[in-house]
């Protein structure tokens, strides 16, 4: 029997899922023609799917719960999923099938929708590193964003300046970020709290208006354009082949982060992290 709280999740859901994906879905720009068209048409299609995977992920979990006659009824989405992944072969099949998604997505969809899914596989990195502050360590950082800004900056600057390639300044820019991240966390080390944050976040709102006043430098406001994209080999890619080499690296970058995350989190290190966290002055002693 299906309950009025279980359909209006499952509503919620796919309502929710049709505003993640409104952006690469629905949103098609020309960018020759200076066009953008609304595809309505496949929000009902993401609505419908998600709306039809969910009451078969419920049903696939009444019917085991009842082959181990639990006394469970309704089991939270999040459980769910957790028990998923929990169970090698599930987590295998599910991730399976994440991979697949992830690479034939440019094959489906516009160059425009495939630079905004390069664009959040980049905000997903900085969010799992985010996670490493502010989650384990429990340290409140407001100014995270300002070495994401050190090294795209180091990368436009060395490259507009002298020539570099992507490859050649990613561990650049990857060195500069831990210089500057080592500069702040000297004077702050002992700070916790509100004043550990408020250090933060003046240390992202100084990087932040430097680059935005200081022109002859960061070219202001504006920006720096015609920053060359990353190559394959030396070879430079047609703008299609280009953005859809970008994202394939975004992907690989994510998966590779997500690992040394999780590894970090079972060390030695990361269980320090998790102490300091509970308890700062435990932790010390």
């Amino acid at each position: 029997m299906v309950s009025l709280k279980e359909l209006k999740k499952a509503l919620l859901t796919s309502l929710w899922f049709v505003f993640l994906t409104f952006p690469i879905l629905v949103i098609k720009v020309d960018a020759i023609e200076r066009t953008v068209a609304w595809r309505w048409i496949n929000s009902l299609y993401m609505a419908t799917g998600v709306f039809t995977v969910y009451w078969l992920i419920r049903f696939y979990q009444q019917r085991k719960n009842r082959n181990q006659k639990t006394e469970v009824d309704i089991v939270p989405k999040a459980n769910i999923l957790h028990r998923m992944l929990q169970n090698p072969r599930q987590r295998f099949f599910f991730l399976g099938i994440l991979g697949t998604l992830a690479l034939i997505f440019p094959h489906f969809t516009s160059t425009y929708q495939v630079n905004v899914m390069t664009t959040a596989l980049m905000y997903v990195m900085l969010g799992l590193g985010l996670n490493i502050v502010v989650g384990l360590a429990g340290l409140l950082d407001l100014g995270f964003v300002a070495f994401y800004a050190v090294g795209a900056y180091s990368y436009a600057l060395l490259n507009l300046h002298f020539g570099l390639g992507f490859w050649a300044v990613l561990p650049i820019g990857g060195l500069l970020g831990a210089l500057f991240g080592i500069i702040l966390g000297f004077p702050v080390l002992r700070l916790r709290g509100d004043y550990l944050a408020i250090v933060t976040l003046g240390f992202g709102e100084i990087i932040r208006l430097v680059l935005e006043n200081w022109g002859t430098f960061s070219k202001g406001p504006s920006g720096i354009s015609n920053i060359s994209r990353p190559g394959f080999f030396g070879m430079d890619l047609p703008l299609d082949q280009a953005i859809m080499y970008t994202y394939y690296i975004m992907v690989l970058f994510v998966i590779i982060t997500i690992f040394v995350v999780n590894r970090l989190q079972d060390s030695r290190l990361g269980r320090a992290w998790l102490a300091l966290r509970e308890d700062e002055i435990a932790c010390q002693a």
